[in-house]
Formats: C-alpha cells, structure tokens, sequence
C-alpha cells in the first residue's frame, strides 16, 4: 500500500501544501468552481421543479441497435448517470425476485445473519443506517443477471462512454468484461431507519494521496479544472485502494443495479447528484482557508467519501430520486458521482435490486478475478467485502456449471 495511514496528517499537510503550490490562487479557483456549480445545482432544481427529467434515459433496443444519440451520449457523460430500461424483460426479472426470497427461506439467511457481525464498517461516518442489503453473491438469480447477453451489451455502450485509450496506451477493453460480484437489496415498505447518507465508493483519502489517484485528478490540482475529464480512463486501472470491508478494490465505469421491482422517488431507493464534474468541489474544497490542515473535509481511510453540509453545502439541492423503474430496468452512475439511499420507504412494495456495476477487463480488475472466482467455487463472500461466508453451505447456490461460455469468461474460469 502506497499510503503510510500512520502518518495521514502529515502526509494530508504535505499534499495540501503541494496542491496549492501548484494552483497558486486556490480562492480565486474555488470561486470560480463554485460558480459554475451554482449553475449547474441551479438548472437542476429548475427542471425538477418543472417535472423535466435530470437522469437520462434510454431503451435498451435502441443500445442494441446502435441508435443511441450523439446528444444522449453527451448528456450521459454530463450527468454522469444514466437508467437504461428494458436490459431484461420485466417478467424475468420478477421470476429471479421470487427465486432469490425462496433461496434466502429455504437458507435460513435471516436466522443466521441476526447470529453475526457483519465487520462492515465502511459506513459507520454516515449519518443514517446501513441499509437492507443482504450478503448473498451465488445465487443463481445474480449469476443470470450478471453474464446475460444484454447486459454484457448494455454494459460495453457504457464502458464506450469512456476515453479508454491514449498516448497508445489501452486503459481496459470496453467490450469485455469483468465479473464484479455484489450483493442484494430487499428493502420492506414501511422501514424508516434504512437510508445511506450521500456518499461516493472507490476510496476516500486515497484520491488525493494515492500516487496514482492523484494523476487521475492532475488536472484539478493543477488548476486547470475545466480541462479535467471525469471520463477519461488514463490511470483509472492503477489505482491502489486503501483495504477495508466494501471498500470496491476493481475499477468499474459505472455502479450499477437491476431494478427486481416497481421503485421510484418515496419507495426507499436511490438518489443521486448528477453532475459528473462535482469530484473537482470535493477535491479542491479542502484547499480553503476554513478547512484545518491535516483535514480534508471528513475524508477518513476505509469509509466512503461523503457529502458533508459543513463543506458541500452548495452541491445538496441537486441530489435528486432516480426515475420510476419497472421489474426489468437498469440504473447506472459514474464511480465518482455522489448518491444516497432514502431514509423512508413510504411505497407500498419491496423496493429490490441485485447490484450490478460495469468492471471492464484491464490487469487490475483480471488480477480481482483471481480471488474472486476462488470466493465463487467454495461459496465465500466476495473478497472486497466482509467474510460473513453464508452461502458455503446454502442449498442451490450457483455452481460453475450454470455459468455460460460468457458468463465463465466474465468470472476469470475460462480465457477470453
């Protein structure tokens, strides 16, 4: 590991001291950021309040069919968030929302969850609970999901959103992809104490100390912001992420979930800040004079990155509930935008998803296959989480003989 966490305040000081060096008037920059966010957060609001769509969206028929417009494509990367419906049809996706509640009976998981500590402290510095996500990774409703066809499809149109090439150099392959397996929410109607505070996954601290991290964000903590490319993929795959249960040490262009039920704004799903340049608020905003040295706006190694009002007040109001999706419907967001999960399921049905995001092939997420596909064989929870382990003895858990060609490719057992 590239960062010392023992001497986190120094090094913080040390790179907070360098950035500025390199910005020279980091007041003036910031004023200007937050200018440009103003508008942004403000046209948010506007077309929300209007009840004009903010997320893109799009059928899966016309990714398919390569239809897709220059305009919609422009937008996605703006927004950094994208619903793409229709990846599956609806009424397969009910069958594995039924399969996966059977395979979670017939196993006892709620017994036996109340038995153990998770060890999952990734979220403990948010402000609201962990949410209703159940540590399964095998069944055979997630295998399904993750090699489907148009999945494979839907995710290559995203990956293709990405510069995943320079100076002669590929960054991944945006048409293969890697497995990266996740978990499960079943939320219930009426839970009220659930939520997730507005966050971001893929490391906190690290982004601004991680060698590699830093040269992602080069152009930000030189001063030249508006020339930074939150879709540019250069250094993206050689980051090294700080270990901590659900800290996600693969590289994904989008996180993602597959909608298993009716959900929408109300229903305990999901929010999120559509502005795929609001990183650049996050990285310089520690820069200020009000922010205390070796602090760098709540970041702490092995939590999320969270949206904190004291710091980012400006970017709040432009964090806004997903559209309603079917049985069917996938939700996508770039690994950098903020979202948050609601703290009050008001709806009237589960609100069910199986987390799927999109982990193109590329030497870091090959060597994560390595360990995963270990996990996969003897029933283990996926490496990047905690080791709760209940599915090695679970009845019906997927074997490698329900994978197909695609899908063993996807998990490492079998060359591309």
């Amino acid at each position: 590991m590239s960062i010392d966490v023992s001497k986190l305040p120094e090094l913080i000081r040390g790179k907070k001291a360098q950035i500025r060096r390199q910005i020279g008037d980091v007041e003036k920059v910031l004023a200007e950021i937050e200018a440009d966010l103003h508008a942004e957060v403000d046209d948010i609001a506007t077309r929300r309040a209007a009840g004009k769509p903010v997320i893109p969206e799009i059928d899966f028929a016309e990714v398919r069919a390569g239809k897709v417009s220059d305009a919609t494509k422009a937008e996605i990367r703006r927004r950094g968030t994208a619903v793409i419906r229709n990846v599956f049809p609806r009424s397969q996706a009910e069958a594995w929302n039924d399969e996966i509640g059977e395979y979670l009976a017939r196993n006892d998981y709620v017994t036996k969850a109340a038995t153990r500590d998770a060890g999952d402290r990734y979220f403990t510095s948010l402000k609201s609970s962990r949410p209703q996500i159940f540590g399964i990774y095998w069944s055979k409703p997630q295998m399904e999901a993750r090699q489907g066809v148009s999945m494979a499809e839907a995710r290559a149109f995203l990956n293709r959103l990405w510069r995943f090439e320079s100076d002669g150099k590929q960054h991944f392959d945006p048409d293969r992809e890697c497995t990266y397996a996740d978990r499960i929410r079943r939320r219930e109607p009426g839970d009220v104490s659930l939520g997730l505070s507005p966050h971001m996954d893929a490391g906190s601290v690290e982004r601004w100390l991680d060698p590699a991290y830093s040269q992602v964000y080069r152009e930000v903590f030189a001063g030249n912001w508006r020339a930074y490319d939150p879709f540019d993929g250069t250094f993206r795959t050689e980051t090294e992420e700080i270990p901590s249960p659900a800290v996600c040490s693969a590289f994904r262009t989008f996180q993602g979930w597959t909608a298993l039920t009716r959900q929408g704004r109300g229903d305990g799903t999901l929010q999120l800040l559509p502005i795929a340049r609001s990183i650049i608020y996050f990285l310089l905003r520690p820069m200020a004079k009000d922010v205390p040295e070796d602090d760098l706006c709540g970041a702490k190694p092995g939590r999320a990155l969270s949206l904190v009002d004291q710091w980012h007040a400006l970017l709040k109001p432009a964090i806004t509930p997903i559209p309603l999706v079917e049985p069917g419907d996938t939700v996508w967001w770039h690994t950098d935008i903020i979202h948050a999960v609601e703290d009050r399921h008001t709806g009237k049905g589960y609100s069910n998803v199986i987390y799927i995001g999109a982990a193109p092939y590329c030497t870091k997420n090959a060597a994560y296959l390595q360990r995963q596909k270990l996990a996969f064989l003897s029933g283990e929870s996926a490496p990047d989480f905690s080791a709760e382990n209940f599915e090695v003895d679970f009845e019906g858990r997927a074997q490698a003989d329900d994978l197909t060609a695609l899908g063993k490719k996807q998990m490492g057992l079998a060359a591309w």
